[in-house]
Order: C-alpha cells, then structure tokens, then sequence
C-alpha cells in the first residue's frame, strides 16, 4: 500500500523542529520514530498512532480512530490506532494525535541501533 504524501508532509511539518525524529518505511506506508519507538505514521490517508494500550478503547471512541491491526487472527494489538483523516482534518486534531504518539514514544526506554555484521568471505 501506497502512503498520501499530502499526509506525511502534514505530519513532518508538525514534527518539525523536534530532535531525535527518524523516518522509516513500516507497514507499507511512513513511521515517524523518537528513541527508534514508532510515534506516528502515514498508512494510505490514514494517520497511524502509537498510544499507551491503556487509553486503546478511550481512544477508540474518538473521530475516525480505529483499531491498527496487522496481526491478523490474534486481533487488533492495543496501543495501535489507525485515523481516519476526518479525525484530523484540522491542524488542532493532527497536532493532538501527534502529541498522543511522541508522548507514548517518549516514555518508552529508547532502542539501541541494531548493529550490522559483516559479511566474512
């Protein structure tokens, strides 16, 4: 699947200005990471947001979120939310969503780069 670019340059220009975010294709679309802990991403229209699985169904009751589910019959993981873009149309909404994802990545304990090996000949 395809990501809207339109979208992703909405999400850079919020992220903007913060340190420590990388980009990264996942999922068939864009992962914005903070610490190497997915905050936020693109997948087709849909804005992806990592929350505390804690607040998953509080959340769910928001416009256009719906679970995020990549696992198939083990059903939707929580803390993973897919938006539809009538849950952020506005800036204010993006800007919410935005701040749900960078707040749960920032607690998470950051990843360390995975180191490559060598190829021995």
């Amino acid at each position: 699947m395809t990501f809207s670019e339109l979208q992703a340059e909405r999400v850079r220009k919020e992220l903007a200005g913060r340190t420590g975010i990388i980009e990264k294709e996942m999922f068939g679309g864009i992962a914005f990471l903070l610490g190497g802990n997915m905050a936020v991403g693109v997948h087709g229209e849909d804005l992806i947001v990592r929350v505390d699985p804690a607040q998953t169904n509080a959340l769910l009751r928001e416009p256009g979120a719906k679970p995020f589910d990549l696992s198939g019959s083990r059903g939707p993981p929580a803390g993973w939310l897919l938006v539809a873009p009538n849950g952020y149309r506005t800036d204010a909404a993006l800007r919410t969503w935005i701040g749900r994802g960078t707040a749960y990545a920032s607690s998470l304990p950051k990843k360390v780069p995975k180191k490559t090996r060598a190829k021995r000949g």
